[in-house]
Order: structure tokens, then sequence, then C-alpha cells
């Protein structure tokens, strides 16, 4: 007698195997944007934590990025994690005539996030 699986119990297992993917994959996509906006959040709460520092030890605010990694406030700049790179920041100046260049650092993407929200306007 021979042994093996039926075709009816194959497609039975596979249509099972679909249900659980039809299940699992948005929740996981889901999971990947969460994250995704929970690090952006936390590397503009560093970017802006340094910025602060630099002006509260130097009085003026750095004219790049990088001189924030130059002066030791940051290892490195951290990447924007919508755009995958950390040279797309949007630096926004100071408001009055105040020195140096960046008094804020926004995302530069224009993705939306999970609340409708632009990431570049957080």
């Amino acid at each position: 007698m021979r042994r093996g699986f039926t075709l009816i119990e194959l497609l039975v297992v596979m249509a099972i195997i679909t249900t659980l993917l039809a299940l699992a994959v948005p929740r996981y996509y889901g999971s990947v944007k969460r994250a995704e906006e929970a690090t952006l959040r936390q590397n503009l709460s560093l970017l802006r934590d340094a910025v602060d520092k630099h002006y509260g030890d130097t009085g003026r605010y750095p004219a790049t990025l990088d001189e924030l990694v130059t002066k030791r406030y940051l290892r490195s700049v951290p990447v924007d994690p919508v755009t995958g790179s950390n040279a797309t920041w949007t630096v926004v100046p100071p408001p009055s005539a105040e020195s140096g260049a960046v008094y804020d650092v926004k995302s530069g993407s224009e993705a939306l996030s999970r609340d409708g929200t632009a990431f570049n306007t957080w």
C-alpha cells in the first residue's frame, strides 16, 4: 500500500497556512511601522537634546549636524529611519539673528505617519 498525502489533504493544509498568513502579515507590517515611528521620535529627541546642550555650552547653535559629532555631543548623526539615511535631515535655522544654523531638526521624508501627520512636521 502506498503512503502519502492526498491532493485534498494538501489543499486543506495550504488553505490553513494561507489563512494564518493573511492574519499575520498585516500585523507584522503594522509593527514595523510602529517601530519606525518610535525610532524616528527617539532620534529626533536625541538630536534636539544635543543641539540644546551645544547652545547651553557655547551660547550659539551649531553650524551643521556634523559639528555635533565633531564636538562629541553625538557619536554619529543618527539615521532617519523613514528615509534610511543620515543625510536627509531637514535643518531649521534659528528664528532670530542668533549665531549658528541648526535650531531644530525634522525628518526629510514627506511620507505620512499612522496618525496621518507628515513625518517632516514632527
